[in-house]
């Protein structure tokens, strides 16, 4: 059975920064995709950034190099260190894990997660 449990959340002051961690309970954690992805109320939900099985790091338009996607496959943990944050940042944070990185079309998050934690909130004011 799949388990993802975000931490680091938080209240924080516009440009100031955060860092979330996902610990992820798979069988050979460095076989899987992971990602994070956010929603804020009233919006869509929003791929932000991904680390493929390759571990290779993408990122979408909107993180604008302010973010950035690690996974340490030792301790089957994913993070994404957030810095220069804006108030337009604040929503609720998820990490996500695929085998096949299906949100993912090489470009573009082009489809929502299937194997999601239950969020953290962040709040820039």
């Amino acid at each position: 059975q799949v388990q993802l449990v975000e931490s680091g959340g938080g209240s924080v002051q516009a440009g100031g920064s955060v860092r979330l961690s996902c610990a992820v309970s798979v069988p050979l954690f460095s076989r899987y995709c992971m990602g994070w992805f956010r929603q804020a109320p009233g919006k869509e939900r929003e791929g932000i950034a991904t680390s493929t099985n390759d571990d290779v790091a993408a990122y979408a338009e909107s993180a604008d190099g302010r973010f950035t996607i690690t996974r340490d496959n030792a301790e089957n943990t994913l993070n994404l260190q957030m810095i220069n944050l804006k108030p337009e940042d604040s929503a609720m944070y998820y990490c996500a894990v695929d085998l096949g990185c299906l949100w993912w079309d090489g470009s573009t998050f082009a489809r929502p997660p299937v194997h999601r934690g239950q969020g953290t909130q962040v709040t820039v004011s």
